[in-house]
């Protein structure tokens, strides 16, 4: 047997008023997935436990079979791991934003999406004003980065709010709070002073586009969490390709195989075909795959409901066409988001998240489409979000 997780990250969204009261997967024409779901078995399924934070991280952890409440202990943890990062026992590691403030407000968590090369010029400059033997900051993908802390561990019990939760919002009301926040604070000013008036921002404004002006600091974490290998616990190898630190680095703590995979991208400029046909060639020396797409969450982030349609319609047309042509009578197809972002307030919920199973095993249950909707009505439901692997494993 072979198995294909489709993660089609932050998918799942509320009706939208101002589009004939359709969420962005009812709105979005579909044929493939909606020919599965006729197909396979369709249901609901909590990834977030109750009292834990709406975040990609948990609910990614729950989707590939881990609980969450066992082995989460801070996503910039995860995140250090795929960026190889190690984490000292008196140092805090913190995921480290570029963002663009604008009138005291939150305007872009992702400063406009700022590349790879003009983000690592801003992480140097970082380095060099602010860095020491106790602060240093390492660049990650896009906006995406991280900064470690030696000598200060009370930071990582500051209350902080990630960037993407406060868009357009007044950002004095969000800054880090709490024992620990004062260092903080502090390297997040320092941050203006460095980035306002660098080369690459100055360049961005002439361009028109969004410059970096702060750095915006979150999910701190202390220690790396020890998790038994994906194969030990479910007894298959696996592999898995993302264009985030996060899921490569829950990837490697769960001892699967990293697809670097030319073209794969966090946004709808990722290059999808690729993607699929590099997840799908791994299925040749492993049981497991995971194919992890991030552009309908960054759509909902970006509170566009256009996006966010046009990257589901695109997942459908080359992903889910390619992964129905796999040649192989015994393959097994997971597809699901990890969570909701609803693009009324750009930012995650905890809600059940729709699921569709497919392959030997799995009848069809009733549903017309893949959405949350036909996923509700057919009743079935998941209330631990790790067991769902089980389910399509066993």
């Amino acid at each position: 047997m072979k198995y294909c997780v489709l993660i089609v990250d932050g998918a799942a969204d509320w009706p939208v008023k101002e589009h004939a009261g359709q969420t962005c997967l009812e709105a979005a024409v579909t044929p493939n997935l909606d020919k599965l779901a006729k197909k396979g078995t369709m249901g609901l399924v909590k990834t977030v436990p109750e009292g834990m934070e709406p975040s990609s991280a948990i609910a990614c952890m729950s989707l590939l079979g881990y609980d969450p409440q066992v082995y989460y202990r801070g996503r910039a943890a995860i995140e250090a791991v795929s960026a190889g990062v190690p984490i000292g026992e008196d140092e805090v590691i913190f995921r480290c934003n570029l963002v663009n403030i604008q009138d005291g407000k939150m305007n872009s968590y992702c400063s406009g999406h700022i590349s790879d090369e003009e983000a690592a010029k801003l992480i140097d400059a970082l380095n060099e004003s602010l860095g020491s033997e106790n602060v240093r900051f390492f660049p990650g993908v896009g906006y995406r980065h991280l900064l470690k802390i030696k000598g200060h561990e009370e930071t990582v019990n500051a209350l902080c709010t990630p960037a993407h939760d406060i868009s357009d919002k007044n950002i004095s009301d969000y800054l880090p709070q709490g024992n620990g926040s004062e260092f903080l604070r502090k390297l997040m000013q320092d941050s203006v002073d460095v980035l306002e008036n660098h080369s690459v921002n100055n360049d961005r404004r002439t361009w028109n586009e969004l410059p970096a002006n702060m750095i915006w600091l979150f999910w701190g974490s202390g220690k790396i969490p020890q998790m038994p290998p994906f194969s030990k616990v479910y007894g298959k190898s696996a592999a898995i390709t993302s264009a985030v630190d996060l899921l490569k680095g829950l990837g490697k703590m769960m001892d699967m195989q990293i697809l670097e995979i030319p073209g794969v991208t966090d946004n709808i400029d990722n290059d999808f075909i690729a993607q699929v046909n590099g997840g799908i060639r791994a299925l040749d020396d492993h049981d497991l795959v995971v194919i992890h797409i991030e552009a309908p969450d960054e759509a909902g982030h970006a509170g566009s409901f256009e996006d966010k349609v046009k990257s589901i319609e695109i997942i459908d047309e080359q992903v889910v066409s390619r992964i129905m042509a796999y040649k192989n009578d015994d393959l097994r197809v997971l597809v699901m988001p990890d969570h909701f972002t609803p693009v009324a307030i750009k930012t995650h919920v905890g809600e059940p998240v729709p699921f569709l199973l497919l392959g030997p095993g799995f009848n069809a249950n009733g549903a017309r489409r893949f959405t949350e909707a036909e996923a509700k009505r057919t009743g079935f439901v998941i209330e631990e979000g790790y067991n769902i692997m089980t389910t399509f494993v066993e």
